[in-house]
C-alpha cells in the first residue's frame, strides 16, 4: 500500500476512528489513520470524522497543524469528506456552546435547530421532527447527479 493509493482518515483526537476506517476497508480502500497532517499529504483522499464539540474539533485540529492541511486539500480539489463534525467545521462559523470560527471553506453559520420543528408527513398529517435526526432514510433522487450514480430510487 502506498500513500497515495489510500484514503487518509484525520485523528485530531476525537471522532469514530474505527468505525470510519473499518467501513473504508469493507469497499477495499487502503486507509491510513494518522494525527499528522504530513503522514496524510499524499493520500488520494481525506476524510475528516467528526464526534464530539466544535470548539474541541478546532483546537484540535489548530494544534496538530490540520488547518494549513485541509485549506490546501479543498483547495486543491482532493476528494474530501467531512462526517457530521467534520463537515460542519467547514463552515465560518458555529453558535455550539458559544459562538466559535470554523475553517471557512463554505460561508454560512453552523445554528442549532429550535425545538419542536414540525412537517407535514404522510397522509397529510403534522409530526414533529426528531432532532437530531439519526437513522435511515429513503433515498428519492430528485436531479440527476454523479454522487448518485448506481444507487436505485428509494433505496436506504
Amino acid at each position: 500500500m502506498t500513500e497515495g493509493d489510500s484514503i487518509g482518515v484525520v485523528d485530531y483526537g476525537m471522532g469514530n476512528l474505527r468505525s470510519v476506517s473499518k467501513a473504508l476497508e469493507s469497499l477495499g480502500f487502503p486507509v491510513i489513520v494518522s494525527g499528522s497532517p504530513a503522514k496524510l499529504s499524499r493520500c488520494a483522499g481525506i476524510v475528516l470524522p467528526g464526534v464530539g464539540a466544535f470548539r474541541d474539533c478546532m483546537k484540535n485540529l489548530d494544534r496538530q497543524g490540520f488547518l494549513p492541511f485541509l485549506a490546501d486539500v479543498l483547495g486543491e480539489g482532493r476528494p474530501f469528506l467531512g462526517i457530521c463534525l467534520g463537515l460542519q467545521v467547514l463552515f465560518s462559523e458555529s453558535e455550539e456552546f458559544g459562538r466559535h470560527e470554523g475553517i471557512g471553506f463554505f460561508p454560512g453559520k453552523v445554528v442549532r435547530f429550535p425545538s419542536g420543528l414540525r412537517e407535514t408527513g404522510p397522509g397529510g398529517r403534522e409530526v414533529v421532527l426528531k432532532v437530531p435526526h439519526m437513522g435511515w432514510n429513503r433515498v428519492d433522487v430528485i436531479m440527476d447527479h454523479p454522487v448518485f450514480q448506481g444507487i436505485p430510487a428509494g433505496s436506504y
